[in-house]
């Protein structure tokens, strides 16, 4: 299918419909196309999973304490959970 190579290529990062469609249509087009590009998106798992709607908020920012001297204090973030 069209889409399927259009959407699962190398080049492709799940960008979402809209970027689809603006890829597609500089070199296809055909009646309808806007509405199949975002039916065919909204029902691709791995482009609902990035959603951000779908996603928990981070959380409030906490700040660090000045140290008094350099490497006094050291802290790291870690990010956990993303999709592959």
């Amino acid at each position: 299918m069209l889409l399927d190579e259009g959407h699962k290529s190398r080049l492709s990062i799940h960008l979402g419909r809209t970027k689809m469609y603006k890829d597609l249509k500089a070199t296809l087009w055909w009646t309808g196309m806007k509405t199949y590009v975002a039916n065919y998106v909204a029902s691709y798992l791995v482009c609902q999973k990035a959603k951000i709607e779908h996603q928990r908020p981070g959380g409030m920012l906490e700040t660090l304490d000045i140290p008094q001297w350099k490497w006094d204090n050291i802290s790291m973030d870690f990010v956990t959970h993303l999709p592959r």
